[in-house]
C-alpha cells in the first residue's frame, strides 16, 4: 500500500480525499474572520476596504490571521461558519482551487437540512497553476541569453538554476495590478560567470542587445505594450549590483498567458446550464493569493457571484481532507468523470455487431469486445449506490475470474477498441473454495462509485458465500 500507511488487510483506514472538494469543505466552515470577500461593502471587516486593492486585502487579512488564534481551532468546532447561513436549499458554489501545476473547478449545490453537497459539474481544470509564469520566465530568459546557454546551465549548475528560480519566486509574488516600481532578481553569480565562459561577452551585454527583442518575444507583449502605451519600455534591464530588473510591466506579462487559461475555461464553466445563479466563488490555493489572478477573475464575474477567499489559503485543501476524514459522507452525490465498463461477450447479432467481431464457439455466436458500462461520464452517483453484474466461470473448476475494466472520457462506448477507450484496472474474482452442485456457478459483482474510491465486492449466488474482489488500478 502508499508509503505503508495502510496494510493490504485494513485498506479502509485509508481514506482518499479529492482536492476541490477538500477546498469546498473547508469553505463551509469559514467564519467572517476568516475570509476576504472581494464583493463586500463591508469588506473592512474582512481585511480589506473598499478602497484597498485586492492585494493590499490579502497582506492585511494574513496579519490577522496572525493575530486571531481563534482560526487555528475551527477544525474542532462542530459549527457552520457566518458564511454558510446565508446559502439556502438548491443555492450553487463554484470552487477554484489554483496550486502551482494545475487549477480544478467544482460546482457544489446545498441540500439542506443537513447541509450535504452535491456535485453538480464534474471537476475540470486543466494545468494552468503558477508553474506557468515561471515556464514564462525561462522562455523570457532563453530569449535574453540564448536556448543554448539555459538548456546547458541547467544541466552543468543545477544548484545555482534552483536558486535563481527561488529568486523569481519571491519576486512574482509582489507583482500586482498598480505597481510601479521594478523587480529585481538576483542573478548566482555562477550564472554571471558560466554565461561569460560560454559566450565570450558579460550579462550586461547581452540584456543590452536584447532590449528589442524580448518586445518580440510573443504576441501577447505587443498586446500588453500597447495596453500601456510604452512602446519603447525597457522591459528587463542590467541593475549594476549584479540583477535582473524587470518593469512591473514585464512582470505582469509573465502572468498573462497563465491567466488567460484560468479566465476562459471559467468562462467556458460560467456558459453551461448547470452552473447558473452561483451565489459564491471561492479562490484557493496558494495561487489564488495573487492580486493580478483576483482582479482577473472580479473582471470576468463583472459581479454575477461574490468572490471569497479564505485567509490561509495555501491551507485549505489541508484543513479540507482533515474535515473530510470527520465526516466522509457530507458529500452526498459526486459526478463521473469518466465512462466505466468491462470487455464481455455478448450474443451476435446480425446487423447490429459489426462482422469482424464475430466469434464463433462451440457452435454459437458470440460478439467480442462489448463495452459494458457500469456508468456513464458526467453521470450522477449518490453515495454508496452500487452497480450489479452477474458473471460464471468459463470452468466449473476455475479458481479465479479476471475481468479488465475499460474507461473513457466518452458517454458512450459500444467496444473497448474503439479510440479513447482504454484498460484502467484490473478486477480479480477469487472464486476458490465456493464450489456448489449447482449447473451454472453465478457470481454477482457489486461496484460502489459514488465514493472517493471506486469498491468491489462479490457474492457466491448458489452458496451466498462471499467473494474476494479486489480491483488493481496500479498496475496499468
Amino acid at each position: 500500500m502508499i508509503s505503508g500507511l495502510v496494510s493490504r488487510e485494513v485498506p479502509e483506514q485509508l481514506i482518499i480525499a479529492l482536492e476541490p472538494e477538500a477546498a469546498s469543505i473547508y469553505c463551509r466552515k469559514l467564519r467572517l474572520h476568516q475570509m476576504v470577500d472581494l464583493a463586500s461593502h463591508n469588506a473592512t471587516q474582512n481585511g480589506c476596504s473598499p478602497t484597498d486593492n485586492v492585494g493590499s486585502g490579502m497582506t492585511q487579512a494574513k496579519e490577522n490571521v496572525r493575530r486571531n488564534r481563534q482560526s487555528r481551532t475551527f477544525l474542532v468546532e462542530n459549527v457552520i461558519g457566518e458564511l454558510w447561513s446565508e446559502l439556502e436549499e438548491g443555492d450553487r458554489y463554484v470552487v477554484v482551487d489554483c496550486g502551482g501545476g494545475t487549477v480544478d473547478l467544482t460546482v457544489h449545490q446545498i441540500r439542506l437540512p443537513e447541509g450535504h453537497l452535491k456535485e453538480l459539474y464534474k471537476a475540470s481544470g486543466g494545468p494552468f497553476g503558477s508553474l506557468g509564469i515561471d515556464y514564462e520566465f525561462e522562455k523570457m530568459l532563453c530569449k535574453i541569453f540564448g536556448q543554448d546557454f539555459i538548456d546547458q546551465f541547467k544541466i552543468k549548475r543545477p544548484a545555482a538554476w534552483v536558486d535563481l528560480m527561488i529568486a523569481f519566486e519571491s519576486r512574482k509574488r509582489a507583482a500586482a495590478p498598480d505597481r510601479t516600481n521594478p523587480l529585481n532578481i538576483n542573478l548566482p553569480f555562477s550564472f554571471i560567470d558560466y554565461y561569460k565562459k560560454f559566450r565570450g561577452h558579460s550579462v550586461e551585454h547581452a540584456l543590452r542587445k536584447s532590449n528589442i527583442a524580448v518586445l518580440q518575444m510573443n504576441s501577447f507583449i505587443l498586446i500588453d505594450i500597447c495596453m500601456y502605451s510604452h512602446p519603447s519600455v525597457d522591459f528587463v534591464k542590467w541593475s549594476s549590483q549584479g540583477m535582473l530588473r524587470m518593469s512591473p510591466e514585464a512582470m505582469n506579462t509573465l502572468f498573462k498567458p497563465t491567466i488567460d487559461h484560468i479566465i476562459q475555461h471559467l468562462t467556458d464553466l460560467f456558459e453551461k446550464p448547470e452552473v447558473s445563479d452561483i451565489k459564491f466563488l471561492f479562490l484557493v490555493g496558494g495561487f489564488a493569493e495573487s492580486s493580478l489572478l483576483q482582479l482577473a477573475v472580479q473582471n470576468m464575474l463583472q459581479g454575477r457571484s461574490r468572490i471569497i477567499i479564505p485567509h490561509d489559503v495555501g491551507l485549505t485543501i489541508l484543513k479540507g481532507a482533515v474535515l473530510f476524514g470527520l465526516d466522509p459522507s457530507i458529500i452526498k452525490v459526486r459526478r463521473s468523470p469518466l465512462t466505466y465498463g468491462v470487455g464481455v461477450l455478448n450474443r451476435f447479432v446480425e446487423g447490429k455487431h459489426p462482422a469482424e467481431k464475430l466469434l464463433v464457439k462451440d457452435g454459437t455466436r458470440w460478439c467480442t469486445d462489448v463495452f459494458d458500462t457500469f456508468i456513464a461520464a458526467d453521470q450522477s452517483v449518490a453515495l454508496g449506490e452500487l452497480v450489479k453484474r452477474s458473471y460464471t466461470p468459463a470452468k466449473p473448476s476455475q479458481q479465479v475470474i479476471v475481468i479488465h475494466v475499460y474507461c473513457s472520457e466518452k458517454e458512450k462506448a459500444s467496444f473497448i477498441s474503439e479510440p479513447g477507450v482504454r484498460k484502467c484496472g484490473t478486477l480479480r474474482l477469487d472464486v476458490s473454495g465456493t464450489e456448489s452442485a449447482a449447473p451454472r456457478r453465478e457470481i454477482q459483482t457489486l461496484m460502489q462509485f459514488g465514493d472517493t474510491e471506486i469498491r468491489a465486492m462479490a457474492v457466491d449466488v448458489s452458496t451466498g458465500r462471499t467473494v474476494k474482489a479486489s480491483i488493481d488500478f496500479l498496475s496499468q
